[in-house]
């Protein structure tokens, strides 16, 4: 080989590696790989923590090793969300946004949610494993549903006011990119009665709260669910996708409250509260919740992050 070709050879190599480090993170890949992602995330968690306004969001800078070993970092900007959970837990679930200059590698992954535990106790992370267990299930029984990806997360406060910790945690998907793969759209904050959705989805979904033992939505004010419309058919009903679980009676997380309406002493108890359905239409989602028992069953008793005692009980 004369200088010339290695030469040649090793621009190339080097090329390839150049261009492999400026890839973007795939938003689709981000959800279907199933490794854990180590991270990191610094901002004014005490900033955070005081903020009331929704949607406020303020600096931060994140990290992500993934685990090909690519490691990506960037700056970007996180916001307190949720209600309950923002003033009853001691960090708040998160809304990050990718969507900025300072982390071009990261912008394909939008606007994501980061649910975190409500405090630092081997019991809050618990919770948090078993929520994430609940998306995971619903996966199994369709795709038209928001995947979750799990991250073991460093938090530094840039202020120095609480000392740096670690806990797991998990990004949900980007809602757009949930509708986009599903070959559908989502609109916004959509007002609509729950038999005007897609009939054979809401029995499923009412079937899956049943099974969960979750209370905590509703259709007509878009509470934790999310209405999606077929590209191909856009004047067609649109379809329900349940989120956020940690209400729900299998997590039974020691802050959830029944809602005094249900009737209920507490999150344990099952009510059904779906529409009335014929026993053919119960049939063939009873059929599909049959189907994939056994992979639920196995994607619960395989958990190992979770003790054999609380997948005994979840099961």
């Amino acid at each position: 080989m004369n200088k010339n070709h290695f030469l040649l050879i090793s621009l190339l190599f080097l090329a390839a590696a150049v261009s492999g480090q400026v890839q973007k993170v795939d938003s689709i890949r981000f959800f279907t790989d199933e490794s854990l992602i180590q991270a990191s995330l610094s901002t004014d968690i005490k900033q955070l923590q005081n903020e009331t306004r929704e949607d406020q969001f303020q600096p931060a800078s994140i990290s992500l090793k993934l685990p090909d070993s690519s490691f990506y970092s960037g700056q970007i900007s996180v916001s307190a969300r949720g209600k309950f959970r923002r003033n009853f837990c001691r960090i708040p679930p998160m809304m990050l946004n990718f969507r900025n200059a300072g982390a071009p590698l990261l912008q394909s992954l939008g606007k994501l949610k980061l649910v975190i535990g409500c405090g630092q106790n081997d019991g809050d992370e618990e919770l948090l494993l078993k929520e994430f267990l609940v998306y995971k299930i619903y996966n199994l029984l369709d795709d038209r549903s928001f995947r979750v990806r799990l991250v073991r997360m460093n938090y530094t406060d840039t202020r120095k006011k609480l000392k740096p910790f670690s806990q797991y945690a998990f990004f949900i998907e980007d809602d757009a990119d949930m509708a986009r793969r599903n070959g559908c759209q989502k609109k916004e904050e959509v007002k609509l009665l729950t038999e005007a959705t897609n009939r054979d989805m809401m029995t499923q979904v009412a079937l899956f709260q049943y099974m969960i033992g979750n209370t905590d939505w509703a259709v007509p004010n878009n509470h934790n669910i999310k209405l999606i419309y077929d590209r191909k058919n856009k004047q067609g009903p649109p379809f329900v996708v349940p989120y956020d679980f940690d209400y729900c009676g299998l997590v039974d997380a020691s802050y959830a409250i029944p809602n005094e309406i249900i009737g209920t002493e507490k999150v344990t108890e099952r009510v059904y509260r779906g529409f009335p359905r014929t026993m053919e239409e119960l049939q063939i989602s009873l059929d599909n919740f049959r189907s994939k028992k056994d992979s639920i069953y196995n994607l619960i008793n395989k958990f190992e992050l979770l003790s054999s005692k609380t997948r005994k009980a979840m099961t």
